[in-house]
């Protein structure tokens, strides 16, 4: 039995069903029944898969219904950005969307195109699939808890959360499309449709920064969306297909440039980045969708299919140093944030930039360290807007410098935050054994500007992680006491995360040698192994030291029951050694604050810059393909 068409069609009826589901207690258990139903289909779907060998299946040739409703379908969006466009005067967002809706219909309707498969499995396609039905589903029901608080909090917004679960479970439908597609028209068809719904939920609050935000989103989606009916038509012309597998054969540099700047796009590299910054308006829920296992994970998983075809290209080139270049950019504006959503943003667009890099390079040993670094970010960077979106009910805040000790106020949202972080910088987890492969085939590629950037970019990335790291454990006392407001639906999500992170570091080897090679000798025909260190050595040094992050925070926390030695305070110490009377007789708070560096890193000081040079270096590129100097 063939469970595609359930696996992507389940999570699209959810969608439709929820927006009537206005009782909170009965929506919630939808919710947490559909959020496991899709986990439950995701991994039928992988039994199946291995149960017919793990070979590449391709799927569905005799679609012509399914095609005419997806024509319907784009023409609505169409439609819908249109009408968006006009409602808040924004002409861009109308002039890209008529343009490569229209081009798109042009190709279909014009070109005989032959018949062949529209939906693939392998290894990269079912991975990508269990990315995003656990980690999405997971956030799904994060959101039945957090959506509450958040509502209770912010009483200012209209509460429209039947909307909001039916965006979410339809993102996911779109994402499961859009990963197992072969035709580019269908991958394409999906992809708009995560660019409209980010749009939407970006927008969710209605302020007017939310609509600004949303729009600017949109808008540079919609950019990588008119790339990437540009690149099917330039395919039509010469090779007359639409299949992923013959863009990669044919390698022509213009359609290629066309896909790759679909993929920067989605993938929030410079010069397009700003539109993932501006998404952190949104209830955290949706952030976490964004940044983890959706909309910024489709730009990277189209770079990596493409990556063969990059190798030693121009194309490869441009996407290599974008990717490279965002990578320490945002490494460095993330040390200036103390807003804890937008130095998870910065991370992510930096992270991403490191993937981008390895995609770009396009060889053995790039790919797999890229694979891992989508797979570990993942679960990761989701962990961890959670854990800031429950502090931020809990405390009110989420500026870092509110987080001061909040290992003793706050202790199972700390660990989670703690083991999230540590997860993003530090050995064992896989995200830096990740780099160190990165690192290493950009020496053997003798691409020095790349080996700096990722030298360079890991110290900055170490400061900002550490400085955090390091505020959650200090051995402080408020005057305050927090109250831990969050649900027990949100602790669900968060600690199935922090398991799954735990594990796969115990698994690391099998994630490389039974996950990530069988994707590799796919795409390049054979795979050789990257980490030379022995299988059973790796495991042992990682069953010794993943818990150490976890058992230094506990000791931290027992050590912190003994009682505080006063100090002097140049007046009387209040009992907290943060509270003195001074001289004058007036109560003072000595206040402890990291280093910022913000008119060094700052974002009103390097994001403009960074935008010209990463923009320019699309411009010239692009000149010299459609000039034909480079083919």
């Amino acid at each position: 039995m063939d469970l595609i068409p359930i696996l992507i069609g389940f999570p699209a009826v959810m969608a439709v069903i929820l927006p009537f589901l206005k009782n909170e207690r009965v929506r919630g258990i939808v919710v947490y029944i559909g959020a496991g139903c899709v986990i439950a289909l995701a991994l039928a779907n992988l039994g199946m898969w291995l149960a017919g060998g793990g070979v590449t299946v391709n799927l569905y040739m005799d679609t012509e219904l399914i095609d005419h409703a997806m024509t319907v379908v784009d023409l609505f969006l169409m439609c819908l950005i249109i009408y968006m466009g006009i409602k808040y005067r924004k002409i861009l967002v109308i002039i890209l969307t008529v343009v490569q809706t229209g081009l798109l219909m042009y190709v279909e309707f014009t070109a005989q195109l032959p018949e062949n498969y529209h939906m693939m499995e392998d290894g990269l396609a079912i991975l990508m699939c269990i990315i995003v039905a656990i980690v999405g589903s997971l956030i799904c029901i994060y959101a039945v808890g957090y959506m509450k608080g958040y509502h209770s909090h912010h009483k200012e917004f209209k509460d429209r959360q039947p909307f909001f679960f039916s965006m979410l479970f339809l993102f996911l439908a779109a994402m499961l499309g859009l990963v197992l597609s072969q035709s580019l028209i269908w991958m394409y068809f999906f992809w708009e449709i995560t660019s409209v719904i980010s749009f939407l939920l970006i927008g969710y609050t209605r302020t007017d920064e939310a609509i600004h935000n949303s729009f600017t989103a949109l808008w540079m989606n919609l950019l990588g969306g008119l790339g990437f009916s540009v690149a099917i038509a330039v395919l039509v012309q010469n090779t007359g297909s639409v299949q992923l597998s013959d863009a990669i054969a044919f390698g022509g540099a213009l359609p290629l440039a066309c896909l790759a700047l679909a993929g920067l796009t989605k993938s929030a590299q410079l010069p397009f980045s700003s539109w993932l910054l501006g998404a952190m308006v949104a209830p955290t829920p949706s952030s976490a969708l964004l940044h983890s296992a959706t909309m910024v994970k489709a730009g990277v998983y189209l770079l990596i299919r493409l990556a063969p075809a990059m190798h030693g290209t121009a194309v490869g080139m441009m996407v290599s140093l974008i990717g490279g270049f965002t990578f320490i950019a945002a490494s460095m504006m993330a040390i200036a944030q103390n807003d804890g959503k937008k130095v998870l943003a910065f991370s992510t667009i930096s992270n991403l930039g490191l993937i981008v890099a390895c995609a770009g390079i396009g060889v053995e040993e790039t790919v797999w360290g890229g694979v891992l670094l989508m797979i570990f970010h993942a679960v990761s960077k989701s962990m961890l807007f959670q854990a800031v979106g429950a502090t931020e009910n809990c405390l009110g805040s989420r500026d870092i410098e509110d987080m001061h000790g909040l290992l003793l106020r706050l202790p199972k949202l700390t660990y989670i935050m703690g083991i999230g972080i540590a997860g993003m910088y530090l050995a064992p987890f896989g995200m830096l054994i990740s780099k160190w492969v990165a690192l290493k085939a950009f020496v053997d590629s003798e691409n020095v500007l790349l080996v700096i950037f990722i030298a360079y970019g890991s110290a900055t990335t170490m400061f900002y992680w550490t400085k955090w790291l390091s505020k959650l454990t200090t051995q402080h006392r408020a005057r305050q006491s927090v109250k831990d407001i969050t649900r027990k639906d949100e602790y669900l999500s968060m600690f199935i995360h922090a398991g799954a992170m735990l594990l796969m570091c115990l698994l690391f080897p099998f994630l490389a040698t039974g996950v990530v090679n069988p994707i590799l000798e796919s795409m390049f025909g054979y795979a050789s192994t990257v980490l030379s260190m022995s299988v059973l050595a790796t495991m042992a040094i990682m069953l010794i030291s993943v818990l150490i992050v976890p058992t230094i925070m506990a000791f931290v926390t027992r050590m912190a029951k003994r009682e505080l030695v006063p100090i002097y305070m140049n007046g009387v110490n209040e009992g907290d050694n943060r509270h003195f009377v001074n001289s004058l007789g007036e109560p003072t708070h000595l206040y402890l604050s990291n280093w910022y560096l913000r008119f060094e890193f700052g974002m009103r000081h390097l994001m403009k810059p960074c935008v010209y040079l990463s923009a320019s270096l699309l411009i010239v590129v692009f000149c010299l393909i459609i000039g034909g100097a480079v083919q």
